[in-house]
């Protein structure tokens, strides 16, 4: 256990985790751009750590693809199930205002891929959780996993989200999608689960409120 601690504070690990919660919880907030302007910031930062720390995402490889198209094929069929039911298609209507104020096009063509899925997968997964496996081994999948969770806790609070279940959920995810890309040796395939979740969350209110006009 104290070679565990010895190996994640020496310095380049200890960096590594502590600049993607500075970016998310601190930096960005305080730029206090627009949704355009926060996705060209969240990816000039992501190209730069996964430069710095040396990241290795293997976009391409074609079993992370396979595998995270299956994910994200059974995620979307849930989203799809739950617009089939009359009950939760009305709960998803109610949701249909709460978009970052983009067309819900722009926001699921260009922010949510660019500005959250490939930005968070190459930071986290491409990234950091490797270089603390590296480290420390399981207790460094972890590490990274929580890490993740706590970097949502500043959007969290913006979107008057419950800051602890935030962190949770988001951190049990970072576990998923660590073990994904473990499983793979690439993160296409958390990425495309990623987005399969977010984009699924983005477009499935719309829809449930178009088809209830019907």
């Amino acid at each position: 256990m104290l070679a565990t601690a010895r190996a994640l504070l020496r310095p380049k690990p200890l960096a590594a985790a502590a600049l993607p919660l500075l970016w998310s919880n601190r930096a960005l907030p305080a730029l206090d751009l627009d949704i355009r302007g926060r996705t060209v910031a969240n990816t000039v930062f992501a190209a730069a750590y996964a430069l710095a720390f040396r990241g290795d995402p293997n976009w391409l490889s074609p079993r992370g693809l396979r595998t995270g198209a299956l994910a994200a094929g059974l995620v979307l069929s849930g989203y799809a199930a739950a617009l089939a039911m009359p009950a939760t298609r009305r709960h998803l209507a109610e949701l249909a205002d709460r978009g970052p104020g983009v067309s819900t096009v722009e926001w699921t063509a260009l922010h949510i891929p660019g500005g959250t899925v490939l930005t968070e997968e190459l930071i986290y997964r491409a990234t950091l959780t490797p270089l603390l496996e590296r480290a420390s081994g399981r207790p460094g999948i972890a590490l990274g996993a929580l890490t993740f969770g706590l970097s949502h806790i500043q959007p969290a609070r913006a979107a008057a989200d419950p800051v602890p279940a935030t962190v949770a959920l988001t951190t049990a995810a970072g576990l998923l999608f660590d073990r994904l890309r473990r499983r793979t040796g690439s993160a296409s395939a958390p990425a495309l689960l990623h987005l399969a979740l977010n984009a699924g969350g983005a477009l499935a209110p719309e829809a449930a409120r178009r088809l209830g006009r019907r």
